[in-house]
C-alpha cells in the first residue's frame, strides 16, 4: 500500500519527529548536540520556519515549527539531516544513513492542542527513562519556557503567550502545565497523530485543514467507508 503523502501547511504549526535508524544513538557526546542545535537554527531561518520548541533524546529528536508564508519544513528537515550526517559519520568514522526513514509529523492547532505537544515533548525524557524529573534534562525547550534557560532565537507560540501577562506568570504557568502531566490516552493519542500524519485539532480546525488537501487529515473512523468522488487522488511521497 503506498504511503500517504506528508501533510503540511503554510503558518500552521508542525510536531515534527526524526528518529535514529534501529532506534540507535544519533548523539554521541554534547558536541554533536551542539552541532545538530546550530544547524536547526541555521536552516530553520534560511527555510523561513520559525522554531518553537525542541527536545533532544538518545535515538530521537521532536521539534515544533510553524513555517512562515513562504516557509518550508521539508526542505529545512532534509537540510538539517543531510548536513548533520555527514559531520556526525565523518566525526565518528562511519558511513551509512543515521535515520530511521523520513521524518514524522503532525499538523497541529494553535491552541492546547499546541501546548499539549509541548508538554508531551517535555515529558518524553522521563518516559523513555532518560532522566527523572523533566528539568534534569537540559537538552531541550523546557528551560526556555520555564526561565531557568533562556534561548532568544526561539518563537514563543501565542498560546504560551496567553498564559500569563508576566513573564513570571507565564513561566509559572507552564511549569503547572507540565507538571500536570498527560494522561495515558492523551500520551497515546499525540504519539499516534505525529507518527501517522494525523492532525491534532478540533472539528472546524480539522475541516478547514481537510479543505486545502487531497488527503485525509485524520484517521478513518470505523465503519463502513463513504464513497468519494473519483477525480480525488492521493499520490505517495516519492
Amino acid at each position: 500500500m503506498a504511503r500517504l503523502a506528508r501533510l503540511t501547511a503554510p503558518e500552521v504549526t508542525h510536531h515534527v519527529v526524526v528518529q535514529g535508524i534501529n532506534r540507535e544513538s544519533i548523539f554521541i557526546d554534547n558536541a554533536d548536540r551542539l552541532a545538530w542545535l546550530g544547524f536547526l537554527q541555521a536552516h530553520a531561518l534560511a527555510t523561513h520556519v520559525r522554531v518553537h520548541a525542541y527536545v533532544m533524546l538518545r535515538d530521537h529528536i521532536q521539534i515544533l515549527v510553524t513555517p512562515e508564508p513562504e516557509g518550508d519544513v521539508s526542505r529545512m528537515m532534509q537540510g538539517i539531516g543531510r548536513q548533520y550526517v555527514s559531520a556526525f559519520n565523518r566525526k565518528h568514522g562511519r558511513t551509512g544513513t543515521l535515520w530511521d526513514g523520513r521524518y514524522r509529523c503532525s499538523l497541529v492547532q494553535s491552541d492546547q492542542h499546541l501546548l499539549r505537544s509541548m508538554a508531551f515533548m517535555d515529558l518524553t525524557p522521563v518516559r523513555q527513562g532518560e532522566v527523572e524529573g523533566v528539568g534534569a534534562h537540559i537538552w531541550g525547550s523546557y528551560g526556555h519556557y520555564t526561565g531557568s534557560q533562556p534561548e532568544t532565537w526561539l518563537y514563543t507560540p501565542a498560546p504560551v503567550w496567553a498564559l500569563g501577562n508576566t513573564p513570571f506568570a507565564r513561566e509559572a504557568a507552564y511549569q503547572a502545565l507540565v507538571d500536570r502531566g498527560l494522561s495515558a490516552a492523551e500520551t497515546a493519542d499525540i504519539a499516534d497523530r505525529v507518527w501517522r500524519g494525523w492532525a491534532m485539532g478540533d472539528p472546524a480546525f480539522l475541516v478547514g485543514l481537510a479543505q486545502t488537501t487531497q488527503r485525509r487529515v485524520e484517521k478513518a473512523r470505523p465503519g463502513r467507508p463513504k464513497k468519494v468522488r473519483q477525480n480525488i487522488n492521493v499520490s505517495p511521497i516519492k
